[in-house]
């Protein structure tokens, strides 16, 4: 198949980049990181989540943010709802999609949301019927899709089980995720083309970690197989709580590089991108963890 001509890049850096982090970043950094973004050209941002303050402090403040952010036409600001309680604070905020989230593997199933992989379905199969009810749409997520910290490898067929029932649930779009990062090209598309059994590749979007250092090789994998949305992290920020020495989420700067370089389509700003990524590593007081952010900073007495 051949390589897509256009790229939607899913901006987690808001949501899945800060979350664990533990200086509280107050909402009006977070709205002007996503006002940021936004201006650069990104199209779909997950701006916060709506779990309980007592898991994640972090994301506490997610009503506010939503309440202040300059919103623009043509864009999804969405937020991570596990539970019917989120699901209402998500309309309440004028979200306009919600995303839930389970696991190929039972052993982080229970680390990560306190039940097993059918139990968290039936969690969100509420949550599926009351979006589509208000037309809000639902995207959902696999954890562990190429590797697990308690149960090893993972195979592919795990991965698209979980996959084929989000899709009869109604997911538009399902995010395969290597949390730990340590998948490999091969292996990135072996899941891919395990879950196009079940759900068409227009549907299928990736979400990888750079652990390794792999997590650019194994994007280019998945583009040569069809798939058209990635995943990304501003300034590489992220990890996984529950993934013992996992590093952020592959930064945005990188993949937006990557993809110009190939002449790939995306709509963003590269420019603006790495002047939203240096706000946040500013505030937060420590250097990018994108690679394309450090080099372009370096001085030419630095090279």
């Amino acid at each position: 198949m051949a390589l897509p001509k256009k790229v939607k890049i899913v901006e987690v850096g808001p949501r899945d980049g800060l979350q664990n982090e533990s200086k509280i970043v107050p909402a009006s950094v977070k709205v002007e990181l996503i006002d940021r973004l936004v201006s650069a050209g990104l199209n779909s941002v997950e701006a916060g989540s709506f779990v309980s303050p007592k898991w994640i402090p972090q994301m506490a403040d997610t009503a506010d943010v939503m309440a202040s952010i300059i919103r623009k036409e043509g864009v999804t600001y969405s937020v991570l709802t596990p539970n019917m309680k989120g699901f209402e604070g998500a309309v309440a905020a004028k979200a306009n999609e919600v995303a839930i989230f389970g696991a190929a593997t039972e052993a982080f199933s229970q680390k990560n949301i306190n039940c097993s992989i059918d139990e968290s379905l039936e969690r969100f199969r509420p949550i599926a019927e009351a979006a589509r009810e208000v037309g809000l749409p639902v995207r959902g997520y696999i954890s562990c899709g190429l590797g697990c910290p308690y149960e090893g490898e993972v195979a592919p067929s795990a991965v698209a089980a979980v996959a084929a029932k989000l899709d009869v649930m109604g997911c538009y779009e399902i995010s395969l995720s290597d949390t730990i990062g340590r998948g490999t090209p091969l292996k990135a598309q072996a899941m891919v083309e395990a879950v196009l059994e079940y759900v068409p590749i227009e549907k299928i979007a990736i979400h990888f970690h750079d652990t390794y250092g792999q997590a650019l090789a194994n994007i280019l994998a998945c583009l040569e197989i069809g798939v058209g949305v990635v995943d990304s992290s501003v300034a590489g920020l992220g990890g996984c709580p529950y993934a013992k020495g996992s590093s952020g989420n592959v930064a945005s700067e990188d993949v937006l590089f990557m993809l110009e370089g190939m002449g790939i389509e995306t709509g963003i700003d590269f420019d603006q991108l790495l002047e939203a990524g240096q706000f946040i590593c500013d505030y937060l007081g420590r250097a990018s963890g994108s690679k394309a952010s450090v080099a372009l900073g370096c001085t030419e007495s630095e090279v």
